[in-house]
């Protein structure tokens, strides 16, 4: 009977987990395409400013930089249209949320650690561009309360009155408590990492390589890159970017090899400008659309950064700007033992395709790139 009960709860929480992944997986698959879109742009324009074609100080720059980062700085707006959909929420309160986030006023309060009041009571300081917590918890909260206050409501008041009390009480719960509380797991992380890496480098790449992609889904991330980001200015340069570059790879390698088994042509023509953004520093697309639902080569992809991130440990390199880990950024990471980080890097992509294609069986997928029963499990 506690055998069965057991089986009962295990099977419980894998569908909990298999439902978690597919309603991440959902908000992002409509967002796919842009996210790839932005990626390459943001790598073309790497490209002409490393090989001094461009200045980044030009008003052409200016331009295609905000082309290219829009996508990624405005990601709220575009995930509250998706989370609102996966939550069946009002997708243009939840949008109206994500903009009140967004806010300039707000936003460059924020961004100079300005500590708001609200009657007094104290709001922390969170930076939500590209932020992705947030918003999804928010979306999650305006459903539960859209549906309780059409219960309550009489007809005669809910069109004005529903979205006055959710964007009011929604927006407020959002600054109050869902920033603060990915800003705070992402300001923990980054010490933790601190200390790790003034312990021990391998043993912090170890980590890191395997963690980091995670940490992208729930935009923990950020956290670490504004401890990175400090260190550059602070001290002139900075370990966490070179040692997140083997765990891009490894998940570009594992998306190469889902398209390679794929036998669905348009689903690896989706796959093709997927893999080549995360070349270019941006796993968002592979992650949340190829490797994440499919679970094993997620999961290779996070085992093969592992195996990266102690070799780049090791290597002790050491970045003295501020550059996204990516294909064409790595001269940048340039110092001594620089072939053992590369080494690093290359494992991590070899590493991460080659558990994908030997350890996972062939994939059956339909026109809208979900799953067939046999697929890739």
């Amino acid at each position: 009977m506690k055998g069965w009960l057991n089986a009962v709860k295990h099977d419980e929480k894998k569908k909990l987990l298999s439902k978690l992944i597919a309603g991440i997986s959902e908000m992002f698959m409509p967002l796919m395409n842009v996210l790839c879109a932005g990626g390459i742009m943001k790598g073309t324009l790497l490209i002409l400013t490393t090989t001094f074609f461009l200045s980044d100080s030009s008003e052409t720059y200016l331009i295609l930089n905000a082309i290219s980062d829009s996508t990624f700085y405005f990601l709220p707006v575009l995930l509250a249209i998706t989370s609102a959909k996966t939550f069946r929420a009002n997708p243009f309160y939840s949008t109206v949320i994500a903009l009140i986030l967004l806010y300039p006023s707000l936003t460059k309060a924020f961004e100079t650690g300005t500590t708001l009041h609200f009657f007094n009571l104290p709001i922390k300081a969170v930076t939500y561009h590209s932020g992705i917590i947030p918003i999804i918890m928010a979306s999650a909260l305006l459903a539960v309360m859209e549906h309780f206050l059409e219960r309550i409501l009489p007809e005669l008041v809910r069109g004005f009155l529903i979205p006055l009390l959710c964007l009011s009480i929604v927006s407020l719960v959002t600054l109050f408590v869902f920033g603060p509380i990915g800003a705070i797991i992402g300001d923990a992380l980054a010490a933790g990492y601190a200390s790790l890496y003034s312990f021990s480098s391998a043993a912090a790449g170890i980590l890191l390589g395997a963690l980091i992609q995670p940490m992208v889904i729930f935009g923990f991330q950020w956290g670490l890159i504004l401890v990175a980001i400090y260190n550059i200015g602070v001290t002139g340069h900075d370990s966490i970017l070179p040692i997140m570059a083997p765990a891009v790879f490894a998940q570009a390698g594992a998306a190469l090899a889902v398209m390679v088994k794929s036998r669905n042509i348009s689903f690896r023509s989706l796959c093709a400008p997927a893999i080549l953004s995360a070349l270019f520093g941006i796993t968002e697309p592979v992650l949340f659309n190829i490797n994440l639902p499919r679970k094993k080569p997620f999961l290779f992809g996070c085992l093969a950064g592992a195996v990266g991130g102690l070799l780049a440990g090791l290597s002790k390199i050491e970045t003295p700007a501020f550059v996204f880990p990516s294909l064409i950024t790595l001269p940048v990471y340039y110092g001594d033992h620089f072939m053992l980080y590369l080494t690093g890097c290359l494992s991590g992509f070899m590493i991460g395709f080659f558990l994908t294609i030997l350890t996972v069986s062939d994939t059956a997928i339909d026109d809208t790139g979900n799953l067939l029963k046999g697929g890739l499990n």
